[in-house]
């Protein structure tokens, strides 16, 4: 592989970890909202969004991690 072309993946290797920085970030607020619920509020649909937001957020970080790793194995 030529060196413009590495130079490229790891342009994309970069943002693809702030991505994930960004993913993570966004997941812990959304844990920290959650845990903050109030008790009366914590069965309730918001709670349940804010779970499967979690839970999104999770799978996203996953495969954005396992882009990341594919690309460092062409280096």
């Amino acid at each position: 592989m030529n060196k413009e072309r590495r130079e490229k993946i790891e342009g994309a290797k970069a943002q693809l970890e702030e991505a994930a920085a960004i993913l993570e970030e966004c997941k812990d607020e959304e844990q920290e909202y959650l845990d903050n619920m109030p008790e009366n509020m914590q069965g309730g649909e918001k709670a349940d969004a804010a779970q499967e937001a979690i839970d999104s957020l999770d799978n996203a970080i996953d495969s954005t991690d396992e882009a990341i790793s594919a690309l460092e194995e062409i280096e």
